[in-house]
């Protein structure tokens, strides 16, 4: 089957991920065998069951409420200590930071904690790995779960002295009795026939955690755990999984989206030596010994194919294709009379472009049946989501599918889907053999899920002294994150309305608060300037938030704004830009250059405040906040989907502009310890200040607004 931009099955995973999911329907059927099986049992009840209810039958909530404190922590016999998450490691630094976690509540050193994540068949549902819920959310969960596995060993010890609890305390994984000096380790106590019956109780909802000022692990700076394996190549991917007598795979495409497929001859396929071929319906695929063989095996196909291309807008059209299938009539403006008794009025459109997830890694899967169960190896963010779809797609059971995620090269929001997943188990249930299946770059940036593109109209009003007295925003496609104004605005309306995207979306990187915040901060630069005042001056006068306050003094101090804004240079130009997003808070500063004679913009210094709460690991923070403003100069500068009669016209890095480390600017990048608020995600935030920032910047050098994403020069070249 091929992913179609418009799939039939089109739902959300998780309201943590306020972007709904464009799922590919599979449906593989029932061969004789299953339906038999499905039979044996006795009476067949047929319920369809949609993917939303599918996903929140699953863990929510990062794993809190498990049944039993071994479902988290197992002690061996020599003392070793396994904690099990659900999560999944792309790059963001979550093996070490739930190590660092399970380590403090467990009074032991990082290095003692051996942390199992992402196979379905060992660790709890903790949920998606997405929507910046891995430190609020399963940090805490794993906390929890460690600190109960600790005071069950300390109540095994006390009972064995016949001591009050209040008489002992853990250092570094031994139970010391104060008054006698008597110690017991966690090896000690693993020897008990008692053990078991012990980690098999309830983690107490009540079960008191370290609290910052204590910690002894966390928020300290941790290596991550298999760091040195990533760098001296040792560690497997996904993609490198290897299973003995296995195949790889490849799978038929169509030429353009919504083309489909009038007849073909896999003739010129069948006579090649090895390759064997699977037909389902649309699906047709093929495996071989080699990857080479299967893509010659393909090539042969494909030329014999004949298609019924479907019509689709092209990207030219793409904004006002979007304002023309919206899903419900626009709101009008219902602040009247605020506009009326205005001293000014603004209003504004801003534009968002499609933006592809681009992971080091493309999607890739290895699937391997055995007597009627199948396990899968692959790269996702969505491991029990991945589970759920297998079983969809091939009738079975959640105990007849394993799916095992090695850590892997990068999601950013676009691994959520197991579409690589199910192709290859298909493979490998027609061919009988261990399938690998990895997706080319091409096909990575065809028929994955996109960021969606978007158009935001803003409208606003000024009394005369510069106040805010209305705010009016509405955003098209792009998504509700971040969409109400943190300012004080006087009347105010935000809202999203859906449309008909012409591409399938999904989850990105600060999901739509990267669209939301470039018009509302670019929107207000444009009322401070028609407020004839400061930027930094007309913010901090409607901001009643803390927090935000704090994150764009810091930056604009650092960055010695009140200086900068004022000099004349040629070519040169200063903006700032705030925002928060998943309980975090983010300011930036951005000095640019302009070179008219190209039409490109420099981006010459950023200096950013962010702020997340306590910093659990601040080497691993920074690099998340320096990855997520590289991330954002991409779709800021030129990042950008491009398409015409339903065909992809840059879906290669050579055509795509991906920032290079020619781009990269200095990066002065300031973290806020915030102990006193609940902890935050800092994967996302770190990306949508970066943006209107840079836009800002532009206007001071240059006297022309910026209104679309990726930012452009009057005149200047598509990427």
């Amino acid at each position: 089957m091929n992913p179609d931009p418009q799939p039939a099955a089109v739902s959300e995973i998780e309201t943590d991920i306020e972007q709904p999911v464009d799922f590919v329907s599979f449906n593989f059927g029932l061969n004789r065998r299953s339906f038999v099986q499905v039979l044996s049992g006795g009476l067949l009840f047929v319920v369809s069951c949609g993917q939303a209810l599918a996903q929140r039958a699953a863990g929510r909530g990062g794993g809190r409420g498990l049944s039993n404190i071994g479902a988290r922590v197992h002690i061996a016999k020599d003392g070793s200590i396994t904690v099990y998450t659900g999560k999944t490691e792309m790059g963001q630094g979550a093996r070490g930071e739930l190590t660092q976690a399970a380590a403090e509540e467990l009074r032991v050193a990082p290095e003692r904690i051996q942390l199992i994540m992402a196979d379905t068949s060992l660790v709890p549902d903790d949920g998606i790995t997405a929507g910046s819920r891995s430190t609020p959310g399963t940090v805490p969960a794993v906390r929890e779960g460690s600190a109960a596995a600790r005071e069950a060993l300390v109540a095994l010890a006390c009972e064995r002295w016949t001591v009050e609890r209040g008489s002992v305390e853990v250092r570094d994984g031994q139970i010391v009795h104060a008054t006698t000096s008597k110690t017991l380790t966690y090896a000690d106590l693993a020897q008990s026939n008692d053990l078991a019956k012990v980690l098999g109780q309830a983690v107490p909802k009540d079960i008191s955690l370290a609290a910052p000022a204590d910690w002894k692990v966390m928020g300290k700076s941790f290596v991550r755990p298999n760091g040195r394996d990533l760098v001296t190549g040792r560690h497997r991917y996904p993609s490198d999984t290897v299973r003995p007598g296995m195949l790889y795979g490849k799978v038929l495409r169509a030429p353009s989206y919504g083309a489909k497929l009038d007849s073909i001859d896999v003739t010129p396929a069948k006579v090649l030596e090895g390759v064997k071929i699977v037909r389902d319906g649309d699906f047709i695929g093929l495996a071989a010994p080699t990857s080479k063989q299967a893509r010659d095996a393909l090539e042969a196909i494909a030329k014999t194919a004949v298609w019924t291309p479907a019509e689709h807008p092209s990207s030219s059209q793409l904004y006002a294709y979007l304002r023309e299938h919206v899903r419900e009539p626009l709101p009008t403006n219902p602040f009247a009379e605020q506009i009326a008794q205005a001293a000014k009025t603004l209003k504004q459109s801003y534009h968002v472009a499609y933006v592809a997830h681009a992971p080091l890694e493309p999607r890739a899967g290895v699937a391997e049946w055995n007597d009627g169960k199948l396990t899968v190896w692959a790269g996702t963010q969505n491991p029990f989501g991945y589970r759920q779809e297998l079983m969809g797609a091939f009738r079975l059971t959640s105990d007849q599918v394993r799916v095992v995620v090695p850590d892997f090269g990068g999601g950013f929001g676009g691994k959520h889907t197991g579409e690589a997943a199910i192709e290859a188990a298909r493979l490998s249930q027609g061919t009988g053999t261990p399938v690998c299946l990895r997706w080319t770059r091409e096909e990575e940036f065809t028929w994955a899920s996109f960021r969606p593109a978007g158009v935001i109209e803003a409208e606003a009003s000024l009394d005369d002294k510069g106040v805010l007295t209305s705010w009016h925003f509405i955003n098209i496609n792009s998504g509700p994150s971040a969409i109400e104004t943190p300012y004080r605005a006087g009347k105010a309306q935000s809202k999203f309305v859906g449309s008909q995207s012409p591409l399938r979306t999904s989850s990105y990187r600060g999901l739509a608060a990267t669209a939301n915040s470039f018009a509302r901060e670019c929107f207000m630069d444009e009322l401070a300037d028609a407020a004839g005042q400061d930027p930094l001056a007309f913010r901090l006068a409607h901001l009643e938030n803390q927090r935000i306050r704090a994150v764009l003094e810091t930056a604009a101090e650092k960055f010695g704004w009140r200086d900068q804004v004022r000099k004349k240079e040629p070519n040169i130009g200063v903006g700032l830009a705030c925002s928060t997003e998943k309980g975090s808070v983010v300011a930036a500063c951005a000095q640019v250059e302009i070179d008219r004679a190209e039409g490109k913009i420099r981006i010459k210094r950023v200096c950013q405040a962010f702020e997340c709460g306590p910093i659990v690991n601040h080497d691993n923070l920074m690099a998340q906040v320096q990855g997520g403003i590289i991330m954002g100069l991409g779709p800021a500068l030129g990042e950008e989907m491009r398409f015409e009669n339903g065909k992809m016209l840059n879906p290669f890095f050579r055509k795509y502009a991906v920032p290079r480390f020619e781009d990269l600017p200095e990066l002065d990048i300031h973290l806020l310890h915030r102990p006193d608020v609940p902890p935050a995600g800092g994967g996302e935030t770190p990306l949508i200040a970066i943006a209107p920032a840079i836009a800002n910047a532009v206007w001071h050098a240059t006297g022309t607004r910026m209104r679309q994403m990726p930012i452009r020069l009057p005149g200047a070249q598509e990427v």
